[in-house]
């Protein structure tokens, strides 16, 4: 990032017509310009945003604590990573640790006691956090080229460790930095689910070419249920291309974990394009359809409740399977939609090829959604 010292001087003057200006102070990096507006937010920023970008800054409005002033903050663009990203380093190697753990324990059949005799045995389950870390980190990263390509101050991603059934719930980046335009949200939006779906069919058909792998009888003759993860359409697709099955006739037999990585995408991918707010389908199709997206947004979780209702009342599911999934997801959502999508600097329409982009992508979304993604079952 630029220093003070080194960043250009912000052009105040360009808020001469839209901004009564009374001082300017610094603070670290920052100018605070103080005064008050002459036109609505919105329109203060459309009319200085080029001036003050092509000078390295962005610009946001806010007002002082007693409201009497407005305030036009200036800060330089981020221009790179700033030092020794510490957190996203922690929060990636714990990670590691736990999808090894929940890998070993769950998807490697490891009895517990062995574990804790020989912690050695964790790396039995390396090829699944490879599979899990390697779909999450591309999606994440395929965000973050995008922002960087855009001039958008973009954080490098933030993987999240968690316990069973995969050992994280999933990566984020965070955007610090302003929308400039529709084309940069779109791009920004679809980059990430594009890069996970390439990510996501290498790991699956990597996964479905690796031998089976054998289920222990303590395994089997546990509690009587297993949890079963259905396979969405796309993964159907990948196995009958590669003539390859995703289940056996034999208990004893299961596919290569490294599958559920390539599932792990998928489910990730049908969340991720949920068209609300912040979520990658609430930019992109903000980006291609403009406020109206708000009204999208405003019916996704009647339809995310609805689907969970669907499930327990006409199939009769119980509510700790996917009935459980989809009211969660629908409350969520609900909160996502509430805090609205991103607004852009220059609102001007996308051209027909993102347009026809955007469809695509949402059309191999839907390649993984499924009704049921989980549920319980009797052996």
């Amino acid at each position: 990032m630029e220093s003070p010292e080194s960043a250009a001087e912000p052009p105040i003057e360009a808020l001469q017509s839209v901004f009564h200006l009374h001082e300017t102070r610094r603070d670290g990096d920052r100018v605070l310009i103080f005064g008050e507006s002459l036109v609505p937010e919105r329109m203060l920023i459309e009319e200085a945003w080029t001036p003050f970008r092509e000078a390295g800054y962005e610009i946001q409005v806010t007002s002082t604590r007693d409201g009497r002033e407005d305030v036009v903050i200036a800060r330089p663009v981020g221009q790179g990573i700033d030092g020794v990203p510490w957190k996203n380093l922690a929060l990636f190697a714990a990670t590691i640790v736990s999808t090894l753990v929940v890998g070993s324990l769950t998807w490697y059949y490891t009895p517990l006691s062995e574990l804790l005799a020989d912690p050695l045995l964790l790396f039995r389950a390396w090829p699944f956090t490879a599979a899990i870390l390697g779909v999450l980190a591309t999606h994440e990263l395929g965000h973050y080229a995008m922002g960087r390509y855009h001039g958008v101050d973009v954080s490098l991603p933030y993987v999240i460790p968690f316990i069973f059934p995969f050992g994280t719930l999933g990566a984020v980046i965070r955007m610090r930095g302003q929308m400039p335009d529709r084309k940069a949200l779109f791009d920004i939006g679809v980059a990430g689910p594009l890069a996970g779906l390439v990510a996501t069919v290498v790991v699956t058909a990597i996964g479905l070419s690796l031998p089976p792998i054998t289920v222990p009888e303590w395994a089997i003759q546990g509690s009587g249920q297993v949890i079963v993860f259905n396979n969405p359409p796309l993964l159907d697709l990948i196995a009958g291309a590669l003539g390859r099955p995703t289940e056996y006739t034999d208990p004893t037999t299961a596919v290569n974990p490294v599958v559920i990585g390539g599932w792990v995408g998928m489910f990730f991918t049908v969340l991720n394009l949920l068209p609300v707010g912040q979520l990658d389908g609430g930019h992109i199709l903000r980006a291609m359809v403009g406020e109206s997206q708000e009204r999208v947004a405003a019916i996704v979780p009647a339809v995310l409740f609805g689907l969970a209702a669907y499930l327990y009342y006409g199939l009769g599911y119980a509510l700790n399977e996917s009935v459980g999934l989809w009211g969660f997801w629908g409350l969520l959502s609900a909160l996502v939609a509430f805090k609205g999508p991103a607004h852009p600097v220059d609102d001007s329409p996308l051209g027909t090829a993102r347009i026809a982009l955007g469809v695509a992508t949402f059309a191999l979304g839907a390649l993984c959604f499924l009704l049921v993604p989980v549920e319980i079952m009797s052996v």
